[in-house]
């Protein structure tokens, strides 16, 4: 029988520890690891690998292995700046094809409730590629959370001395959906946010 302290049990408590990973997913994963040694290995390494290659870029902030990334080092319309929660936020945003300039990722969002203020966030380091002068336009894309919804309200308090022109992501009915099974929040937000056709 294994106890707490062995290599199984470690493993299946490092494993809880990702998100959506319960006891016992933590279980299954451990013990299909085990079923295979080989995988165990490709697992390790390509681990140890991010660990030692991905870090953030110097002007961005996203999650790369070149500094600075491929966005920032690539041929993108330099004047539009998206600001975005995290690294996910941008991937999902690139899938997407529809944005070509440049990205900022605040790397969180304010949340006083854990304690995390716009000290914590890389709204310095925002204000400070605004200030050079070549940003015409800050796209502000933080989710429709309570915290996203903070944030977007301090970035634009803290963006709009500078003259800079800020936008922020449109929000409402999603594309395909019936009135009637939306949200009272969502219809909300869709019918302040109404264009003139």
């Amino acid at each position: 029988m294994l106890t707490k302290s062995s290599s199984l049990m470690r493993l299946v408590g490092e494993l809880k520890k990702l998100p959506g990973v319960g006891e016992r997913t933590a279980l299954r994963l451990a013990f299909h690891l085990l079923k295979s040694p080989r995988n165990m290995t490709a697992l390790s390494d390509v681990l140890c690998e991010v660990r030692d290659r991905v870090h953030p870029c110097s002007k961005c902030f996203a999650i790369t292995e070149s500094d600075p990334c491929s966005i920032c080092s690539g041929s993108r319309e330099s004047g539009i700046l998206c600001v975005v929660e995290n690294s996910q936020d941008l991937m999902a945003l690139e899938r997407s094809n529809a944005y070509r300039g440049l990205y900022h990722v605040l790397e969180g969002v304010i949340s006083p409730l854990s304690g995390i203020g716009p000290a914590d966030l890389r709204v310095t380091e925002l204000v400070e590629r605004v200030a050079e002068g070549s940003v015409q336009e800050i796209v502000i894309a933080t989710n429709f959370t309570v915290e996203g919804e903070a944030t977007a309200l301090y970035l634009t308090k803290v963006l709009k001395p500078t003259g800079v022109k800020i936008s922020r992501l449109a929000h409402g009915i999603p594309l395909g959906s019936d009135i009637e099974f939306v949200d009272a929040a969502t219809v909300q937000w869709a019918l302040q946010g109404r264009n003139e056709l």
